[in-house]
């Protein structure tokens, strides 16, 4: 026996061996013959084994094609060398399409173009990289859409679209990705060009010699010759994007769109260059309809007869989704607003005709409807319910973005079960939707599990995902038990087992009883005339493995995660590390950290466009490495540091991902690794250690600050230190602010502290001096305290913190929590004026201390306009202000958003007459701490920069005060523009110089406004 294994061991090193030779020689290859991005280290090939679905396959590498012809290159390299290509775009199937363990190809970083467009025509031809969101701005100014809205429509990219046959939760009107496709241009995997458009069945229109002319009529012949079986045997619902759409072939459709036979092909007939799209105006009015439901058999039974009014859209929450959704901040509002009492479900109605009185009688209409079906407010539970009438565009936005997020909203379980998705996309004919889905449930029952149910009731295709935990054996048995009885059903009502995201590895191995053996063979026939070689992304739609064949998932039976240290607390999630693992493993690779534009997640991507630098990639690559998939200490590697070297620890993903991936949290545990296992940088000193020694250095600040002044020095310095020679570090100065008491204000006065972090303290003095005569001008008592022990001052640890010091941050936060508790415990507000440091109070002081002092300041930690802004509401705010200017232009810290504490930026600087406040709608400022610095991160630091904050301050008119909280954006500002920067409490502060011309406030505060 022993020999025996040791004989499998051998053959087995061999044949590793040998792959590895292959591959590569491989990557040398298309090295050697384009200049896009060859990626074949396992980091790497890690970040593209997963899509949004439970799989997980290594690909033998990646390649990134700056042009199309590169791309083409890359395909036939591939296929010259015996390797399958699989192409990519965003990477956010849920059924497995874009993972395999060959070449992947991913366009979604340079072949993102419109390469045409014809506005009287409304059409568009693009790249396949393009995302949709991204498309849809540019067609914006035209008035001009293209209504295919999938929910992830801020990272799906058209190409991807077009493999699955996209439909968005407005197919009612609009329709499927099909009716939306006019034309296709693609390559077959032999390299021959063509394009895939309408064509009469003569083919007149193709040339005699034209390589196409033979595979289309072999397709048109297909058709003509299946044309019964596809009548009898393809689902007469819309929502039907199962196997390859032999319907468009049949005799009936002439003349047949050949383009139409390659959507939903899913990468496996060609390889997609160009798409012609179809283009409608923009939605210009509208209106929602929220019914309610106190029976979610009756919400289900209802929209077969609210489809009648014709809206564009009806779209479903359940009861579950709606708890999830009161539990995520961004969100809450929203439902209260929305949502009346507690439904077992509602249907969201949605109304978009050009006239908006038309709107607002459908919307009454859909009122009456409700109580003709004996709907009302006071009915017991079965039919109780109504209608809220939305009208507000506002709400309007809010109520869509939450539908859009439903997927990952379900998904932000922290247990280890999660709402799993293989027969979410079943789609049934209204009139059995509420059997079915009553019929489902019981089936979920039987397995001992439940499920979540939401999205498109008007089209009778619901996402359903029952929670399991596929790393049980029992619950992959339950998996495939639940698909196999819910496709019977599917079946039995004449609906699709793929309605919207295609079959991929889930779905289809079940196409055999859902069409047929014979039309699977079709099926079959269509793939090998396109592709004899079977080059391209094989295993979807035909030959399919088993859906539950664990040694595809991403969790496969060997998979594992041994026990490690970690200093923070994760206990919330379940799994190794004191839960590390669980809040690692809750990236479902949904892909929201991919998107564009709109709040501040993930700014390194933005800048990049590399998988590398999104929080997904890291979160992936993460869980590759605790799972000991990367090799031993991969964690603390190198090429794990190169990981997170752009990510800029804006605290984004803690707020913006849908699954609450909190990526600044995680990179200070891989940081608190790294230096336990490999020690500290120079780097990591000076940024770690600065509160340390900023005492000493502003004593010696002329010296210390003749680094920025010298050339060599700068130069020296950035060969020892790692701190880049382009860049003027903040100056020190011997006029450091000191507290002029340990107590501030009259006696009489309400009480608060403020809290002096090092950054202002050392550098920017004037706004603490500013905080301090806003707050005394508002007649509150001030306390300034001091350590209990020691005369340092007070410090929150962020250094500490970004340079991995955990302990050394838990002793400082451990100093400022022992002089504040005393005031916290008896309900003294805490205000710091530095982003970072005040809300690392409420943020990672909870996460290493969970005892009552400090919880308490915690919980009493304000900025500094969250608290102008609350004694405001209150009535209790008495400042006599002054117009100032004419408007301001605010920059927002990414803590401030993370935490929902830059709305009262803004409000805080309306509290000023006349002022007109213009927010920079930009993610991170780029420079993030000791980040903009580091002379290998300055490009990308300016990169992030240059998105959308230097332009907008180089723009605005030189009266226009320029405003940001957050220490560095101050220094990204001045650094990029020239432009001096503002603290809000300066800028109040002037304004209350402004008022009171003869007090001794207005002879100290310095007006940029007057020069």
């Amino acid at each position: 026996m022993a020999a025996e294994a040791a004989e499998k061991s051998r053959k087995s090193a061999q044949r590793d061996a040998q792959a590895g030779a292959q591959a590569s020689a491989l990557a040398t290859r298309l090295a050697r013959e384009i200049t896009g991005e060859v990626l074949f280290d396992a980091f790497s090939r890690g970040r593209y084994a997963t899509d949004a679905s439970f799989y997980q396959i290594m690909p033998l590498g990646v390649v990134v094609p700056r042009s199309m012809d590169e791309a083409l290159r890359a395909l036939a390299i591939g296929r010259d060398e015996g390797r399958i290509v699989t192409p990519r775009g965003g990477g956010t199937s849920q059924c497995g399409q874009t993972i395999n363990d060959g070449l992947v190809v991913d366009f979604s970083k340079h072949l993102n173009r419109i390469l045409s467009l014809d506005v009287e025509g409304r059409s568009c031809v693009v790249e396949p990289g393009i995302v949709l969101d991204d498309l849809n701005r540019q067609l914006k100014k035209h008035g001009l859409w293209f209504p295919v809205d999938v929910s992830t429509a801020s990272r799906a990219t058209i190409g991807g679209m077009a493999g699955n046959n996209s439909c968005g939760g407005r197919s009612l009107r609009y329709g499927t990705m099909r009716d939306n496709t006019l034309s296709m241009e693609a390559a077959l995997a032999d390299g021959t060009l063509m394009r895939f458009s309408e064509m009469p069945r003569d083919l007149a229109d193709v040339n005699a010699s034209d390589p196409a002319r033979a595979l289309f009529r072999d397709m048109l012949d297909l058709g003509a010759r299946e044309a019964g079986e596809i009548a009898e045997r393809f689902p007469k619902v819309q929502r039907r994007v199962g196997g390859y759409n032999l319907d468009a072939l049949v005799p009936r459709n002439a003349p047949n769109n050949m383009a139409h036979l390659l959507v939903g092909s899913e990468g496996t007939l060609a390889f997609t260059t160009k798409v012609e799209l179809k283009l409608w105006p923009v939605i210009r009015n509208k209106v929602l309809g929220v019914c309610h439901f106190g029976s979610f058999y009756e919400a289900m039974d209802a929209a077969q007869h609210l489809v009648k009014l014709k809206p564009i859209a009806v779209e479903l929450v359940d009861r579950t989704m709606i708890a999830l959704g009161r539990e995520i901040a961004m969100f809450r509002p929203i439902i209260g607003a929305a949502i009346k009492g507690d439904p077992d479900a509602v249907l969201v109605v949605e109304f978009a005709e050009e006239d908006q009185a038309d709107n607002l009688q459908r919307l009454k209409q859909l009122t009456e409807l409700m109580g003709d079906l004996g709907f009302g407010w006071d009915n017991d539970k079965r039919k109780w319910g109504g209608v809220v009438e939305i009208t507000e565009p506002a709400l309007q936005s809010g109520i869509a973005d939450f539908r859009a997020a439903g997927l990952n909203v379900m998904m932000s379980m922290k247990e280890a079960g999660k709402p799993v998705s293989f027969v979410e996309d079943c789609a049934v004919p209204l009139p059995h939707l509420a059997d079915y889905t009553a019929r489902l449930n019981e089936v979920f029952a039987r397995h001992g599990t439940s499920g979540t149910m939401y999205a498109h009731a008007s089209e009778g295709c619901l996402h359903v995902r029952p929670v399991l935990n596929l790393k049980l054996e029992k619950d992959v048995k339950a998996m495939r038990a639940i698909a196999e009885e819910a496709f019977a059903m599917v079946r039995e009502y004449k609906g699709s087992h793929s309605g919207e995201h295609g079959d991929g590895l889930v779905r289809s191995e079940f196409h055999e009883t859902m069409f047929g053996p014979r039309l699977v063979a079709d099926f079959r026939e269509v793939k090998h005339r396109f592709d004899p070689g079977n080059v391209l992304n094989p295993g979807k739609i035909v030959d399919a493995p088993n859906m539950d064949d664990r040694s595809l998932f991403r969790y496969s039976p060997d998979y594992r995660v041994d026990e490690l240290k970690t200093r923070l607390d994760w206990s919330a999630y379940p799994g190794a590390g004191g839960g590390f693992q669980g809040a690692v493993e809750m990236c479902n690779n949904n892909g929201a950290c991919r998107k564009l534009e709109g709040g501040v997640m993930c700014p390194s991507y933005r800048a990049t466009r590399d998988e590398k630098d999104v929080t997904r990639g890291r979160a992936n690559t993460l869980r590759l490495a605790i799972s000991g998939q990367l090799g031993p200490d991969a964690l603390t590697s190198d090429e794990m540091m190169e990981t997170l070297k752009l990510c800029v620890s804006c605290k984004a993903c803690r707020h913006e991902c849908p699954t609450g991936v909190d990526m600044a949290k995680m990179k200070i545990e891989v940081l608190a690794a790294r230096v336990a296992s490999n020690g500290l940088t120079l780097r990591d000193r000076l940024v770690g250690y600065l509160p340390r020694y900023a005492g000493l250095a502003a004593r010696f600040a002329p010296l210390v600050n003749l680094r920025n002044r010298s050339r060599l020095l700068r130069k020296l310095f950035e060969r020892f230190s790692g701190i880049s020679a382009r860049r003027a570090l903040p100056a020190f100065r011997r006029d450091v602010f000191t507290p002029p008491a340990v107590v501030v204000g009259p006696e009489n006065g309400r009480e608060v502290v403020l809290f002096t972090d090092t950054f202002n303290r050392i550098y920017e003095r004037e706004n603490l001096d500013a905080a301090l005569r806003v707050l005394s001008a508002g007649r509150y008592r001030v306390h300034l305290p001091k350590p209990v022990s020691g005369s340092r001052p007070l410090c929150c640890g962020r250094t500490f913190l970004s340079a991995g010091l955990v302990d050394e941050a838990r002793a400082e936060l451990d100093r400022l929590v022992a002089a504040f508790a005393p005031f916290a415990a008896r309900g003294v507000p805490i205000i710091g004026l530095e982003p970072s440091c005040l809300l690392t109070l409420r943020d990672e002081l909870m996460s290493l201390r969970t005892d009552d002092d400090a919880k308490a300041v915690s919980a009493q930690a304000f900025t500094f306009e969250e608290f102008l802004v609350r004694e405001a509401k209150g009535g209790l705010l008495q400042l006599r202000l002054a117009p100032l200017a004419d408007k301001a232009l605010v920059h927002g810290h990414c803590h401030q958003k993370s935490f929902g504490a830059f709305t009262p930026v803004q409000q805080a600087l309306r509290l000023i007459p006349e002022l007109e406040v213009e927010t920079v709608e930009s993610s991170c400022c780029g420079m993030a701490g000791a980040f903009g610095y580091g002379a290998d991160t300055y490009d990308a630091s300016i990169e992030m920069a240059e998105l959308s904050l230097l332009p907008a301050v180089r723009n605005a008119d030189k009266h226009t005060l320029i405003v940001a909280d957050g220490t560095s954006c101050r220094h990204q500002i001045h650094d990029g523009t020239q432009r001096e920067a503002l603290h809000v409490a300066r800028v109040i502060a002037m304004s209350i110089a402004r008022a009171q011309p003869n007090s001794t406030i207005s002879s100290v505060v310095k007006d940029p406004t007057h020069g």
